[in-house]
């Protein structure tokens, strides 16, 4: 009968030994999340209700900083220039994703070397990539002007014209694809090819094939890469940032996150800066269960 004793307390030993262990392994993670992440993520809520400057201690003032923000013509501005560029960029970088996903899934010939091609530009750095496309966007020596002019078509002043600058921004969209583009073909080789056989029995044309069977089964990769490109669209920053200082021309693409830069680095209202990142997350939380809600329709998932 002593030997039960004995052994449960020897288990109990080694299994404090092996938590022990676990939390020696995973503390660095647990200082990291609490240190980088949630005390920045607690102490934004508690800044925004203050009027905090960085050089000074926060001073509170309640739902002040949301209240301005109200009435501020400034951020309605920005927030209705980030809403636009993302209704412009998103569709269309999820358009241009899963065309090129669609072309690469017809079994062509050195599919790895096109993949790694249309791939390759995700992989470009911000800042460069901002500065390679202001030569290409010059509205006097860009090389896209001198295509369109080639083509006798409009060349418009894509850098000066408020008309124009928030469809170039959109146009980097294209260029970003291949990241897309590469989860997009991945579920497109796990559609079923029986799926494809049988319709071709039915006489189906390539239309009624991604229409029916294509789209369907790629719709949950399709809804994941919706709610990216919301979060992603929505705050879109360093681009605009470089290429459009100050938001020219006449704040045409004057982004929520650019005023939101400005209010905490620029003019030190870190307390009014805290206020709008909270507004964002909340918009961006809505229109991601918009998403969400709206897929239950229409999002299909295999074996449901």
């Amino acid at each position: 009968m002593s030997a039960q004793p004995e052994t449960l307390r020897s288990r109990r030993s080694l299994a404090r030994n092996e938590a022990r262990i676990a939390l020696l392994f995973v503390g660095p993670w647990i200082v990291g999340f609490g240190v980088f992440l949630f005390y920045p993520l607690v102490a934004s809520i508690y800044y925004s209700f203050c009027d905090y400057s960085v050089l000074r201690s926060p001073v509170w003032i309640g739902m002040q900083n949301y209240a301005d923000l109200v009435r501020d013509d400034v951020f309605w501005t920005s927030l209705k220039n980030t809403l636009i560029y993302a209704m412009m960029a998103l569709p269309l970088g999820m358009l241009v994703a899963i065309s090129l996903a669609m072309l690469l899934n017809a079994k062509v010939k050195g599919l790895a070397v096109y993949r790694t091609i249309f791939f390759l530009p995700s992989l470009v750095p911000t800042i460069p990539l901002a500065v390679l496309w202001l030569w290409v966007f010059n509205g006097e020596h860009g090389i896209l002007n001198y295509v369109l002019q080639l083509l006798h078509l409009p060349t418009p002043n894509w850098l000066g014209d408020p008309a124009w600058s928030k469809p170039a921004l959109a146009l980097l969209a294209i260029w970003g694809a291949g990241n897309s583009m590469v989860i997009y073909l991945a579920g497109l080789q796990d559609v079923p090819v029986d799926l494809y056989e049988a319709a071709d029995l039915d006489g189906a044309g390539w239309w009624s094939k991604t229409r029916n069977v294509t789209l369907p089964m790629l719709s949950p990769v399709i809804l994941f890469n919706l709610i990216m490109g919301i979060i992603g669209a929505l705050q879109v920053f360093a681009e605009p940032y470089v290429m459009f200082p100050g938001g020219s021309p006449a704040r045409s693409t004057y982004f929520y996150t650019m005023y939101l830069f400005d209010n905490a680095f620029r003019y030190h209202k870190m307390g009014y800066a805290c206020a709008m990142g909270w507004i964002m997350f909340v918009i961006i939380l809505l229109l991601t269960m918009l998403a969400l809600r709206l897929s239950e329709r229409h999002v299909y998932y295999q074996g449901s």
